[in-house]
């Protein structure tokens, strides 16, 4: 088995898998094609879940709209939030830490209630007394302001708007916002001034589009990312529950805490239910305007005449920051998703993160990265040359048992395992580190893909986002060149002519293949060939002087 064969067997595989993970996102069932949405801010489509309350059964219908419906702005340093003073819902959200395209003045736009597609955070009380499943329809809140901004010097920023119903009940509906957060609390404020209790329920809830027009098209060779609901129980830490899940079943877990959310590559929204609670969580699908929506309901609760409650929940609007998101709520971090090697991925991004916060520089953690993995490998790299050579060295008496046994397949097993025995070869030594390299390589692809650090994060020169592809395709030619050089550097005893043309050009393929990958990936794998190359030639120069690679090559 031979080096440059190793090498390119790991792309191969690599790249295979790629595909494969392309193929089943291609091959998973479409949403069908539905009639776009033309929700609006003037929108009478609006899905109320219905109460815990057994004798609740008021129709969540909507009535006319007031005339004092109007949008309000709330701003801190990283968010800017729309909220529609009907239902008190979030139909608009800035991150305003990121940009929308790479120098863009825009900034990223998580929710937004456009006419082709909605993303809109929902929440309201429901039950017996309920503003939100009144017949008449969703309470239109009062707010004192139509803009709220968080000063300089301020650390928090509150922001109440009220609705009085017929019973002189009094549901103050507050949002509480952070500098350098994107968690928002979001409570209610229940003033009990009638005569009689007030009965009712929180819920909070995310509805989005299944198809959105916008979104990034991937290519043949790069896995998609993630778009669509997930979840979060006591008992299941982290589950995604995409569009066809949704219009096939609706969702029914109850669980102490948990949360309900919408991914999507490096950004998410989650309500999270409070944490003491026992929640329900749910989900629904409206096939008449092709939305998906997955909420939480928290307990019914009871305020007596002349009493007051708060009940709250939080929303979570920003990118996939590991750390603050495990602050936030448990298992929402799992929302970078490292796939099945979650184990391995996750303390390569500790590491990179690490190395990252002392050169400042995402693509040198890269690099750094690298030869730390390859640092560790090195027992294993070392052991693979030498059985490779060890193997080089027995090929002509193989040939002679060829010659010997023809075609007794029995003595010529027998004989091999006598000769392995005899010159205390392992034949699999070159293939361990092949099985050992492949996770590494696999969980280390989806640390970048998944790491919203390494969006529109520079390197050097023209590399001034790593996390799409090199423009000029600088890095994947120098990493075509350096598997070039492994090839040459790595004598083969392959005769056949066809194997040997397949060979020379595997090279020139994956620097095809590697044009469109992330540049983070390619200055992986580039650093990772120079670091094969340096190793093999260090290997072999030892081997040299036992004698061993000499007699290997001869």
């Amino acid at each position: 088995m031979e080096s440059q064969r190793n090498i390119l067997l790991i792309a191969l595989l690599l790249v295979s898998f790629l595909i494969w993970q392309q193929w089943q996102t291609d091959k998973a069932p479409k949403p069908d094609p539905v009639q776009a949405s033309q929700t609006s801010p003037d929108s009478s489509d609006s899905f109320v879940p219905e109460s815990d309350q057994a004798d609740s059964d008021i129709p969540a219908t909507n009535g006319p709209v007031s005339a004092t419906r109007r949008l309000v702005t709330i701003t801190t340093d990283s968010l800017k939030l729309s909220v529609d003073t009907r239902g008190g819902d979030v139909v608009h959200a800035e991150l305003l830490e990121h940009d929308d395209e790479l120098n863009s003045e825009d900034k990223f736009v998580l929710l937004r209630n456009g006419a082709d597609f909605v993303y809109v955070a929902q929440s309201g009380l429901i039950g017996r007394d309920g503003p939100d499943a009144r017949a008449e329809g969703r309470p239109v809140y009062r707010a004192e302001q139509s803009s709220y901004e968080l000063a300089a010097g301020q650390d928090s920023l509150t922001v109440p708007m009220s609705f009085t119903n017929e019973s002189g009940v009094v549901f103050t509906k507050i949002f509480t916002l952070h500098r350098n957060q994107h968690l928002v609390e979001v409570g209610y404020q229940i003033d009990n001034r009638s005569a009689e209790p007030v009965q009712a329920q929180l819920y909070g809830q995310l509805k989005q589009s299944e198809v959105d027009p916008d979104a990034e098209g991937g290519n043949a060779l790069m896995a998609s990312a993630y778009r669509g609901p997930a979840y979060s129980t006591a008992d299941t830490k982290y589950e995604k529950y995409d569009f066809q899940d949704v219009r096939e079943a609706n969702l029914n877990q109850t669980t102490e805490g948990g949360w309900v959310g919408m991914l999507q590559h490096y950004f998410v929204s989650a309500w999270i239910a409070p944490e003491q609670e026992t929640n329900q969580l749910y989900s629904r699908a409206r096939t008449n305007s092709g939305e998906a929506i997955i909420g939480f309901k928290a307990p019914l609760v009871e305020v007596a005449p002349g009493a007051e409650q708060t009940i709250s929940a939080k929303l979570w609007l920003g990118p996939k920051l590991q750390d603050e998101m495990a602050a936030a709520a448990e298992n929402l971090d799992l929302t970078v998703d490292y796939g099945w090697l979650w184990f391995i991925a996750q303390p390569l991004f500790k590491l990179l993160q690490f190395l990252q916060s002392l050169v400042s520089n995402w693509g040198l953690a890269i690099v750094l990265t690298t030869f730390a993995v390859r640092g560790i490998m090195y027992p294993l790299t070392k052991a693979q040359y030498t059985s490779m050579a060890k193997m080089r060295m027995l090929q002509p008496k193989l040939v002679a048992l060829r010659e010997r046994y023809g075609d007794d397949r029995q003595k010529m097993s027998q004989g091999m395992m006598e000769l392995y025995k005899k010159e205390k070869v392992n034949p699999l030594g070159g293939c361990l580190p092949i099985l050992v390299q492949m996770p590494i390589f696999i969980a280390l692809y989806w640390v970048l893909m998944e790491s919203v650090e390494l969006r529109h994060a520079p390197f050097f020169l023209w590399i001034d986002d790593l996390s799409v592809r090199d423009p000029y395709f600088v890095l994947p030619i120098l990493m075509g060149a350096s598997m070039f050089v492994i090839q040459k550097m790595s004598p083969t005893t392959v005769t056949d002519p066809m194997q040997q043309k397949v060979m020379q050009f595997m090279p020139i393929i994956f620097t095809f293949f590697f044009l469109w990958f992330p540049a983070g990936l390619t200055l992986y794998w580039l650093v990772s060939n120079v670091v094969t190359i340096t190793q093999q030639w260090f290997i072999f120069r030892q081997l040299e002087k036992k004698g061993l690679h000499s007699k290997a090559a001869s």
